[in-house]
């Protein structure tokens, strides 16, 4: 059985962290980007901890997986919504890319640990 505890998870702690920081810098953007580039990025950023938390409820390995996947595709969609807030506000982005480039890394290392 693959019950894991989620809270227990450093992986999942960091994405909390991560969901933060966004929420944060999501806070700069200008108002009329509330329904489109600033909801995107939150949803993309709470993504990342859910699918973390809710593979982690699943009995087998093979499923905690394909929620893991999920969760990295997750920040992809927000590393790139990064890149675009930064290309059309000129806003720094290097250490957000960085924590999600760092959290992806260490997904994709406890996946490989999970064995099918």
């Amino acid at each position: 059985m693959a019950i894991h505890n989620f809270r227990e998870m450093k992986i999942w702690k960091e994405s909390i962290r991560l969901v933060k920081n966004i929420y944060v810098f999501t806070g700069y953007l200008p108002k009329e980007e509330t329904f489109n580039l600033i909801s995107q990025m939150n949803r993309s950023a709470v993504s990342i901890p859910s699918n973390i938390a809710e593979g982690s409820g699943k009995t087998t390995n093979k499923d905690f997986k394909r929620f893991s996947d999920i969760s990295i595709a997750s920040s992809y969609e927000l590393e790139t919504q990064l890149i675009l807030a930064n290309e059309i506000y000129q806003i720094e982005i290097n250490e957000l890319v960085t924590e999600i480039n760092n959290l992806q890394n260490r997904i994709i290392g406890f996946k490989r640990q999970l064995n099918d």
